[in-house]
């Protein structure tokens, strides 16, 4: 019986600026396994020579969307791929924000516009301001709130993605997200650690694809009722069995209660460096997925 060969599966940006993607590699070898950091796009590769796929840094996806999904399909025939392929299709598109909601998970409130529709300043007039996005983006990118009284500026945003053959997200902005946005990674379903990040939009009507996604990352406690938000997003996938892994994005709504602001389950940076206990998990999920399949 030969040795067990798992890809880890990231981008070109990735094998550069995931700090993740060497430990992971690193704990899969100590276990015996022949673990590599192998480029999705990269050409040839024999994806039914790995026993295990596991996406992690696939960066560049959301830009070459459909491209990516075809690999997903492809190498899914080929070898396990986690997360599983019509996974990673469902939480490719934020759209996914409304079938949580439809289930009864708290959500922050989520609009759609897509690019056929017609759209003016009453699509984004809130008291509040709001945040507008593709819905279909990764790392804050082309995404920026507006102040109220400024919503022919968003229009123009709206617009420009559009032009593009873009939907549009449009939410309102949450003023309490300047405690913090809370990060709760899970673990094939259990909870594992959670993190605070500072808010990422910081200046209103500014679109800046440069900004840190991730800024002021600090370890956090989380509360009974985010450990029940996140859990109930989970419970609400539309999978029997539960990723290997999920980072579930929350912030505080204006009654102080978590929503789900995103759920991770592409390419979330886990932040491993900081959490040895989260590198012990997933090595362990990954050892026990493969005991499964066997």
């Amino acid at each position: 019986m030969g040795t067990t060969r798992i890809a880890v599966v990231t981008s070109g940006a990735g094998l550069e600026h995931d700090s993740d993607l060497p430990l992971i590699v690193a704990g899969l070898c100590a276990e015996g396994l022949a673990a590599e950091a192998v480029p999705w796009d990269a050409e040839p590769v024999a994806w039914d020579g790995f026993d295990l796929a596991v996406i992690r840094s696939t960066w560049d996806y959301s830009d070459r969307l459909e491209e990516f999904l075809a690999w997903a399909d492809r190498a899914a025939h080929l070898t396990r791929l986690l997360n599983p392929a019509p996974l990673v299709r469902w939480n490719s598109d934020k759209r996914y924000l409304l079938e949580l909601a439809a289930r009864g998970v708290p959500v922050v409130p989520t609009r759609i516009l897509d690019p056929q529709e017609p759209c003016g300043e009453a699509d984004f007039a809130h008291p509040g301001g709001v945040v507008v996005k593709p819905s279909v983006s990764a790392g804050a990118r082309d995404t920026a709130r507006y102040e109220p009284g400024r919503s022919a500026d968003a229009v123009r945003h709206a617009r420009m993605l559009h032009a593009q053959g873009r939907a549009v997200l449009v939410q309102p902005y949450l003023p309490l997200v300047a405690e913090g946005e809370r990060a709760l990674v899970h673990i094939r379903g259990a909870f594992s650690y959670a993190l605070r990040k500072g808010p990422v939009l910081t200046e209103p009507g500014v679109m800046d694809n440069s900004r840190n996604p991730h800024p002021d990352i600090a370890p956090h406690l989380p509360t009974d009722a985010e450990l029940r938000t996140a859990s109930a997003a989970l419970a609400a996938l539309p999978s029997a069995a539960a990723p290997l892994f999920a980072r579930v994005d929350l912030a505080l709504g204006d009654d102080r209660e978590p929503v789900v602001m995103e759920l991770e389950l592409i390419e979330p940076n886990l932040f491993l460096g900081s959490n040895p206990r989260g590198l012990k998990h997933l090595v362990a999920a990954v050892t026990a997925e493969l005991n499964t399949a066997r």
